[in-house]
């Protein structure tokens, strides 16, 4: 088991880095290059750089995933093709990606892309909360056990 994170915009990375390395489970942050940083890793943890393109995280991580492994990610498209690969997937406000919700998902998401792209003001996300990290860390702590 190996543990990806869409790293660009992820709260949780500390959490991840933690919990598992703890459980010495190896973690690889995938990111752009746009979020360059020399700052060191602990053992077990691994920065994979990419191109600053749309997608370009999530296509290098589903090239490097094998079923079992781990995904944190707010990406909705990512966690639709993790799931089909057999992946755990995890969202960062502490829900797992389901074969059940990840359609539900995927629809609300294109329906507020069709109404922005039509001049309508859609909501943004609820600000992240400790609440949220708290949820996280009990679900990511389940996915790693099991």
């Amino acid at each position: 088991m190996k543990i990806y994170v869409d790293a660009d915009a992820c709260p949780v990375k500390d959490i991840v880095i933690s919990e598992g390395t703890n459980a010495d489970i190896p973690v690889i942050l995938v990111t752009s290059f746009s979020h360059f940083s020399n700052a060191e890793q602990p053992s077990g943890v691994e920065t994979i750089y990419v191109d600053a393109g749309a997608d370009a995280a999530d296509y290098r991580i589903m090239k490097l995933a094998a079923r079992g492994d781990i995904i944190v990610t707010q990406d909705y498209g990512l966690a639709s093709l993790g799931l089909a690969k057999g992946c755990i997937v995890l969202h960062h406000k502490g829900f797992i990606y389901t074969n059940e919700n990840i359609d539900q998902l995927l629809q609300t998401r294109y329906f507020s892309a069709m109404a922005r792209k039509s001049g309508k003001r859609t909501k943004g996300p609820k600000p992240f909360t400790t609440e949220d990290r708290d949820q996280f860390r009990e679900l990511f702590k389940k996915a790693i056990s099991s």
